[in-house]
């Protein structure tokens, strides 16, 4: 790639959402930002817990609430260096939205829950500078809107803003889904209804936190992200750029 990935003094990451792909991404970026030797912040943030049920698709050592369990973990590993790490273990509201994600941030998200997507996105769209990388995948069965889905799709959204502008397209510009969702925020879900979510498939689960942190590197090199969207199939060995022009950031 062109460009070298620059992780700059005083940068905060905020990763959002610590399940099957978030999990994955936080053990890797804390690796990542640990290994530059700058002082930067990494802010994991899950309201919801690890359980037995869990235990097929992800990766802990403890059951617990999600931020807190992967905080601990990664504070064992990495707590000499440079690196902050931090739990908040709250879902994104919006009464907290403002005070989790700010402007300067670069935001991670790892979110099953369109809702959530949307209220996040909303909030950066108001920010002046934010930089927000959003990698998901469907699940085994039938999605939000009533469509099966097989398990083996995704994709990564780039959204940036810089001095008020928008440099890349909106999350829910192409995608109704995040528009108009026809999920709830996470707090406004029964347990029952938790419990009934679709199930991802580990490997799809692994592909898209790949592919999430490979978008977030391009990222922070500059003009090397030559995409604002990504798609891929695991099914069909195809990962691909489906939206371009690329950000305007160099």
């Amino acid at each position: 790639m062109s460009g070298t990935p620059v992780v700059a003094p005083g940068q905060t990451f905020k990763l959002i959402g610590l399940g099957g792909i978030g999990g994955i991404c936080a053990r890797y970026l804390a690796l990542f930002l640990a290994s530059h030797d700058v002082p930067t912040r990494l802010v994991c943030i899950d309201g919801d817990r690890f359980t037995e049920a869990n235990a097929s698709r992800m990766w802990f050592t403890q059951l617990g609430i999600k931020s807190d369990v992967i905080a601990s973990e990664l504070l064992a590993q990495l707590g000499e260096t440079q690196l902050t790490i931090e739990s908040i273990p709250e879902y994104v509201r919006p009464d907290n939205v403002a005070r989790l994600i700010r402007d300067g941030d670069i935001v991670v998200l790892a979110l099953d829950n369109h809702a959530s997507r949307k209220l996040i996105a909303e909030h950066c769209e108001t920010l002046s500078d934010v930089s927000v990388v959003s990698g998901g995948n469907d699940g085994v069965g039938r999605d939000s809107g009533g469509r099966e889905t097989r398990g083996t799709y995704g994709s990564v959204q780039v959204f940036v803003r810089k001095n008020g502008e928008d440099l890349t397209p909106r999350l829910g510009q192409f995608h109704p889904e995040l528009a108009s969702p026809k999920d709830r925020l996470p707090h406004e879900v029964s347990c029952g209804e938790a419990l009934a979510s679709v199930p991802q498939l580990l490997f799809t689960n692994l592909t898209a936190a790949a592919a999430t942190l490979n978008t977030l590197v391009l990222l922070l090199a500059g003009p090397a992200l030559h995409y604002s969207e990504l798609a891929f199939d695991v099914a069909e060995a195809r990962m691909q750029p489906v939206r371009i022009p690329a950000p305007r950031l160099g």
